[in-house]
């Protein structure tokens, strides 16, 4: 597949560039212990670390809510993915693991301070993905189990339509044990330059490769 970002993005935000990472012949399944405890920990860390910080000074978070002034999304009412999961961390209501490729998705998202997203590829319609904003009207039913206004909202589209954004994902291509391909977009910070972006998102891809097995490829784009 090909990632390209729409040009009233990169109008209003030059930086911005997503992470984008493909993976075929993977096993998911439950997480191993190594990772669940890593999750855990960490976990226990941050909210230690945000006894006496309030979550929209975490710089990650900070930009990202930037973003969603900036594409016209009110930051307070929709908050970005990797925000919520501060906020649940913050409240000691810490994640519950899911399967290995959520968990991982949750450490690195918590780990980077920027929403992530990954997808099964069966359940994505043609061959490019285009990052866009939601246009007036368009709504989709979201792993939140509501249906979620999309505009002004930054989507991820495929040939049906929005399937993915930094603030909650459809329903429409969650990862599970019967997924053997899939598209991880990492919504990157924009100060990031484009060797560090390149860097991280080559970590990411490693370690998910490390427990899941098969192949995998990235690119950064936009910046």
């Amino acid at each position: 597949m090909e990632i390209t970002i729409d040009s009233p993005i990169t109008s209003k935000i030059p930086d911005f560039k997503v992470g984008f990472i493909q993976y075929h012949h993977i096993e998911v399944g439950a997480s191993p212990q190594m990772l669940k405890g890593r999750l855990q920990l960490f976990q226990e860390s941050i909210f230690f670390d945000l006894h006496d910080k309030n979550v929209t000074e975490i710089e990650g978070i900070a930009a990202w809510r930037d973003i969603f002034k900036k594409t016209g999304k009110d930051p307070n009412r929709y908050r970005h993915s990797a925000e919520a999961l501060f906020r649940r961390v913050k409240k000691q209501n810490y994640l519950s693991t899911i399967n290995s490729s959520i968990d991982l998705n949750n450490f690195f998202s918590l780990q980077y301070e920027v929403p992530i997203g990954i997808y099964d590829r069966a359940q994505l319609k043609g061959d490019n993905i285009e990052i866009k904003v939601g246009e007036t009207g368009q709504t989709y039913t979201g792993l939140n189990g509501r249906e979620n206004s999309l505009e002004n909202l930054i989507v991820a589209c495929d040939g049906d339509g929005p399937f993915g954004s930094p603030f909650v994902d459809s329903n429409r291509a969650p990862v599970g044990e019967e997924t053997n391909n899939a598209v991880q977009i990492i919504f990157l910070k924009p100060s990031l330059s484009i060797e560090e972006s390149g860097k991280l998102t080559k970590s990411l891809m490693d370690m998910f490769i490390g427990i899941h097995g098969g192949e995998g490829s990235f690119e950064v784009v936009g910046g």
